[in-house]
């Protein structure tokens, strides 16, 4: 006969890492690689007039677009008061209008992170700020050409080679 306990330690030790937390209320829109890349070539600054937010942790490798935050998703609920506080407290950042979220590829992390932040500006009745997932992630972006990854910081082709 088996030991419950121990069925029920197994059954908490494969809980995927987002179940400490809430499930995400809002549907967030996705935002297109090119309307970003277009922000970037028209002078618009991730950190200034856009926020960037990688959410990737132990696969942030190969490279991130130019001017992202790595915030990884694993660790991020908590955070999210802090980052709304320096958002919206108007110093410097008073321009900063949407958030991009992005991971791999944009299926899980990604919308979960900008889903989490969605819910937060919705809870502060918010409607100034945006949260939007990056469609396709950072794979998307680093497959699309040289226009894409010469906007990416510590690119290493070698990395997106094995994807």
């Amino acid at each position: 006969m088996s030991d419950p306990s121990k069925n029920a330690n197994t059954d908490a030790a494969v809980q995927p890492w987002h179940a400490a937390y809430p499930t995400p209320k809002s549907t967030v829109p996705s935002i297109s690689k090119v309307e970003v890349l277009n922000w970037l070539r028209d002078g618009r600054q991730s950190g200034k007039d856009f926020v960037l937010v990688d959410v990737r942790r132990t696969d942030h490798e190969g490279g991130t677009i130019r001017g992202s935050l790595n915030l990884p998703a694993q660790s991020l609920y908590p955070s999210i008061p802090t980052l709304y506080s320096l958002l919206s407290s108007g110093s410097g950042s008073g321009n900063v209008k949407q958030v991009v979220w992005y991971c791999g590829s944009c299926g899980g992390r990604g919308p979960r992170a900008a889903a989490w932040f969605a819910d937060y500006l919705e809870r502060q009745n918010d409607t100034t700020l945006q949260s939007l997932v990056l469609e396709g992630g950072i794979k998307g972006w680093a497959a699309s050409g040289t226009e894409y990854t010469e906007w990416m910081d510590e690119y290493d082709a070698n990395v997106w080679a094995k994807n």
